[in-house]
């Protein structure tokens, strides 16, 4: 696929979507969205993609949206404000939705749309220097994709509305500190960390991972019964696949399982 705002790279089952946008801190425009909508989904349904890395060029996360474009969020100027942030919407969905393990690799400036989008991957990795912020609130706006789903199950409600209100600027180690990203690392660290990370995830049982991400994602939702019925069910699934089979022979014969996504 042919991209004009991200890079997309694909090796050994990780692939690597860069925002592409850098004289712009990565800001999103109308273009960008709809590249990653595309991109998201084309992960989710092609068995080769097992893990997808989420990071942007020129030293910087994503500043969020860019409000300059005279286009709009959606591409169409002559949208509704509701029309633009639905089609907004269908960005943190489609990167929800993917059934796969997804890491933010965080350089930078994350800021209101753009970390939202660093939230919405299952795992988040800072460098030293990187700087996060729900910037909202300083632009005369309120939370959107996303955000105000995340940031509670990140952080717990009080915090997340403290995170909302004020809209301060954290760095990478108060970030850490609260929750609202998995590790920090020296920033000369970052890149192979991050890539340690996706391999070990790559080499994974794929179908085992997707259903355990279903489960943690669904787990605020449901009951004590339902989630034991969920991992029943599960459960079931993973002793029919040839994946669940594999890994048994290589602890017979003990070796790293290869796992086929079967």
């Amino acid at each position: 696929m042919n991209t004009e705002t991200i890079l997309v790279d694909r090796d050994g089952g990780v692939v690597t979507v860069t925002l592409n946008r850098p004289e712009r801190k990565n800001a999103g425009n109308a273009q960008m969205w709809r590249e990653l909508i595309d991109t998201f989904r084309t992960v989710a349904h092609d068995p080769a993609d097992r893990v997808l890395v989420l990071t942007g060029a020129g030293g910087a996360f994503c500043s969020g949206a860019d409000i300059a474009d005279p286009t709009g969020v959606s591409g169409n100027p002559d949208d509704h404000h509701i029309v633009r942030m639905r089609f907004f919407a269908e960005v943190a969905l489609a990167l929800h939705d993917i059934p796969k393990p997804t890491i933010a690799k965080i350089r930078g400036i994350a800021a209101g749309a753009g970390l939202s989008l660093a939230l919405g991957c299952d795992l988040t990795v800072a460098g030293e220097d990187a700087r996060l912020s729900e910037i909202f609130a300083k632009r005369g706006l309120s939370l959107d994709g996303g955000a105000s789903w995340l940031l509670p199950r990140l952080v717990g409600l009080h915090k997340a509305k403290e995170l909302a209100y004020f809209a301060d600027i954290l760095s990478a180690k108060e970030a850490a500190e609260i929750g609202l990203v998995n590790r920090v690392v020296p920033d000369a660290e970052l890149d192979a960390f991050v890539d340690e990370w996706a391999r070990r995830l790559a080499a994974g049982p794929p179908i085992a991972v997707a259903m355990t991400k279903e489960l943690l994602d669904n787990s605020a939702s449901v009951s004590m019964a339902q989630a034991l019925q969920d991992e029943a069910r599960c459960q079931t699934v993973n002793f029919f696949t040839e994946d669940t089979k594999e890994a048994m022979r290589a602890f017979r014969d003990k070796r790293e399982p290869d796992f086929k996504g079967r």
